[in-house]
């Protein structure tokens, strides 16, 4: 037998989950750091047949609210017909993993944010979704995406694991 790539220290890596029922916010103050440092996020959904959808994305967090821009890359078709805003139309409930993958899996690590998503479709909360979008990712502020809407996800319950602290 080879030694492993590299070992993980039992117990050295637990689940933290929280629904924000015991008073404290949804996402710890780890959790919120390492949401912040993922560029990129994957966003699952689920139609009326229950059929999975995931899909990468580029996201805001601000509070309890995640926000995901449908923005001008190519698309097939309109892009309001997109299977994500069809999927949250049908049930709303999804998810939105941000992780970091090593080869050295001592650093591996994931938080997994669920809750209800809905379409926003203009108003105060659509731009100021949209300049946090633009804040946070450039190529946004050349795009005209205030006729495109927003996902907000609303966060109910914080699920992480591994090393957040990286």
């Amino acid at each position: 037998m080879g030694r492993p790539l590299s070992p993980l220290r039992r117990g050295a890596y637990h689940a933290r989950v929280n629904d924000g029922s015991s008073g404290s916010p949804l996402l710890t103050a780890a959790q919120r750091a390492f949401v912040l440092t993922r560029r990129v996020a994957h966003l699952a959904t689920g139609g009326a047949d229950g059929a999975p959808h995931a899909v990468p994305v580029c996201f805001a967090l601000d509070g309890a609210n995640v926000y995901i821009a449908v923005d001008e890359k190519p698309k097939r078709g309109d892009p309001r017909g997109l299977r994500r805003l069809r999927n949250i139309a049908a049930n709303p409930r999804a998810a939105l993993v941000a992780d970091r993958y090593d080869d050295d899996w001592s650093r591996l690590g994931y938080v997994l944010l669920r809750g209800r998503a809905e379409v926003i479709d203009g108003g105060d909360e659509h731009a100021a979704a949209l300049r946090l979008l633009r804040e946070r990712y450039a190529p946004y502020r050349y795009m005209a995406l205030e006729s495109l809407p927003v996902i907000a996800l609303r966060i109910e319950r914080a699920v992480s694991w591994g090393r957040l602290d990286e």
